[in-house]
């Protein structure tokens, strides 16, 4: 039962005070914002208007178990009551186990769990380690960092110009280098195929390395799936190809899972769709289901035991890593997303969704690619198939048809020319049939507006 509340009062309140994620509050409050969340189950959502909405992108792409899951909440209460934090230089039980947890459920070696809060602080840490790992092995000139072009890795400063320049925020730290992102529908290197692409993408990181000199690259580091590019599936050979070359050259391979970990591609790791086990893996999100703020890095024990030894510890320390009510609540959420099978579920229902956007772009010419594997998808949109232009900034294809999925009880954003889709896990072929109808309304008023505007013209 949602209890009366005053939306206008809040949304003032709001309008005045809160600095929100990605909005600008005056163009907010001229669109009667911003929508307030008071409950929240599955894959649904309720407003303080009583509106109920469908959660295309399950939060940030983090509600991997659903909303409204009481287990967690309980799980949260009972840790609460037991212990809400630790003596400096202890542990407890909780963050044991979990670190225990993700040791038995990550591939290979990666056996050794550094806990942060957020995925930012994650890769900032995986960061922090290759260049420490470098130095303690004998090469600390090593301390350059190759990112793919428009990758997302963190809003953090060290971080944040991994994949792109920030101009806000220049200058760049030192030693920042760029590879081509392997993006099969725009390959940049002019691969014509899924292989061709994945090969020549993978080629073109050892010529960075040979270039900038293998002594000076500390780490590459890339998300399997790149969910920043709308869902970016690599061909079937850029991760071995990559892992070899950061083998042979002294690399460290940092695999950023913070959204793709957790069963969001079909596979509790996206890494595992290639068999890959990279030297550091950084998880967030689905770790809690976003229910608590939880990330990590997790480091094989290849590199890890190097900072074995008193003069060799890693030195960071975060007020609220590894918290024990947070390591509580990611146990019982890995707990649920095992027992219920969503991963095998993000697989079959994404194998489903996934054939449902096949048949939009059929339909509807203003979609370019539509691509992702499990419940990681992306749609691009073009003003010319051939060409693959996008629309002109001055059409604003965003902000319509943002508004229009509003229109038909969808929350979910179109960033200009892509649309990403990161529903909870625990979603219908039910639910994908409602999301195609919003979408394919959505797509086809814009089409007719398009048309009449041009008509126009």
């Amino acid at each position: 039962m949602v209890e009366t509340i005053d939306t206008q009062s809040l949304q003032k309140s709001a309008q005045e005070h809160l600095w929100m994620h990605n909005r600008d509050w005056v163009q907010m409050a001229e669109e009667g914002g911003p929508t307030i969340i008071v409950e929240a189950e599955g894959v649904r959502a309720v407003d303080s208007d009583g509106r109920v909405w469908l959660d295309v992108n399950g939060g940030y792409c983090s509600v991997n178990a659903g909303y409204g899951r009481t287990e967690i909440a309980e799980a949260m209460r009972d840790q609460m009551r037991r212990l809400t934090y630790f003596p400096q230089g202890t542990t407890t039980e909780p963050l044991i186990r979990l670190a225990a947890k993700i040791a038995e459920i990550t591939p290979g070696s990666l056996n050794r769990m550094w806990p942060v809060t957020g995925g930012s602080e994650a890769n900032e840490t995986a960061i922090k380690i290759a260049k420490a790992y470098q130095k303690r092995v004998g090469q600390p000139g090593r301390h350059k960092i190759i990112s793919r072009k428009g990758s997302y890795h963190g809003a953090t400063g060290g971080v944040m110009f991994l994949g792109s320049v920030t101009p806000d925020y220049e200058p760049a730290p030192a030693g920042m280098v760029y590879a081509p992102q392997p993006n099969p529908y725009r390959c940049e290197r002019g691969g014509t195929t899924p292989s061709e692409c994945a090969e020549r993408c993978a080629r073109a990181i050892e010529e960075l390395i040979l270039f900038h000199g293998a002594d000076t690259i500390a780490a590459v580091i890339a998300e399997p799936v790149s969910s920043s590019g709308a869902a970016v599936v690599p061909g079937d050979e850029y991760w071995p190809m990559l892992r070899d070359i950061c083998s042979r050259y002294g690399v460290i391979l940092i695999a950023d899972e913070v959204i793709c970990g957790f069963g969001r591609t079909g596979k509790m790791f996206a890494s595992e769709h290639w068999g890959v086990v990279p030297d550091i893996m950084t998880i967030a999100k689905g770790i809690t289901s976003s229910y608590l703020p939880l990330a990590a890095a997790v480091v094989r024990d290849e590199i890890a035991d190097v900072f074995a030894g008193e003069d060799n510890i890693f030195k960071q320390a975060l007020t609220f890593g590894g918290h024990p009510v947070t390591a509580a609540v990611a146990l019982k959420n890995i707990e649920i997303i095992e027992r219920e099978s969503l991963v095998q579920n993000s697989a079959d229902v994404g194998d489903y969704f996934l054939q449902q956007l096949e048949s939009l772009k059929e339909e509807h010419p203003i979609i370019g690619d539509v691509r992702g594997i499990g419940l990681l998808l992306g749609i691009e949109l073009v003003s010319d198939h051939e060409t693959k232009d996008p629309f002109p900034p001055q059409l604003n294809i965003g902000e319509r048809l943002t508004q229009k999925f509003q229109e038909r009880g969808l929350i979910l954003r179109c960033g200009g020319s892509t649309i990403n889709i990161g529903p909870p896990l625990c979603l219908t072929t039910s639910d994908v049939d409602e999301i195609t109808r919003g979408l394919d309304g959505s797509l086809g008023e814009l089409e007719d507006e398009l048309a009449d505007e041009f008509t126009d013209k």
